[in-house]
């Protein structure tokens, strides 16, 4: 499956962003899907995670709250609603797909084959 990313910008610390994952395959909707950001001069990190039926979901401690991930099997499309930004929020964003079954998550880099491309995420103080 091939991913796109996409929805990224500037915005001010307290606003709201969405980003979307568009996948193409005909196996997408049997893929768990996560979001990982990485920030300049650091690791890529796990960001949230849903399972192929929606089922299940999973957060950082650091976005738990502020961030919601959900997904359109219809569409091949996941997404990430982001509220109440803050700074230490600035970072490329990833999504990664992998196939998997029913409610299963995973958590680490190394768990997920298909990455797209990036999108920016750039928050003003």
């Amino acid at each position: 499956v091939q991913l796109q990313a996409s929805g990224g910008g500037l915005v001010q610390a307290g606003g709201s962003l969405g980003l979307s994952c568009a996948a193409s395959g005909r196996t997408a909707s049997r893929h768990c899907v996560a979001w990982f950001r990485q920030a300049p001069g650091k690791e890529r990190d796990f960001v949230a995670a849903i399972s192929r039926g929606s089922g299940t979901t999973s957060y950082a401690d650091s976005v738990k709250g502020r961030f919601t991930i959900s997904r359109d099997n219809a569409k091949n499309t996941v997404y990430l609603q982001m509220d109440s930004l803050k700074p230490e929020d600035t970072a490329v964003y990833y999504c990664a797909a992998r196939p998997c079954i029913n409610t299963a998550l995973y958590y680490s880099l190394i768990d997920y084959g298909n990455w797209g491309q990036g999108t920016q995420v750039t928050v003003s103080s």
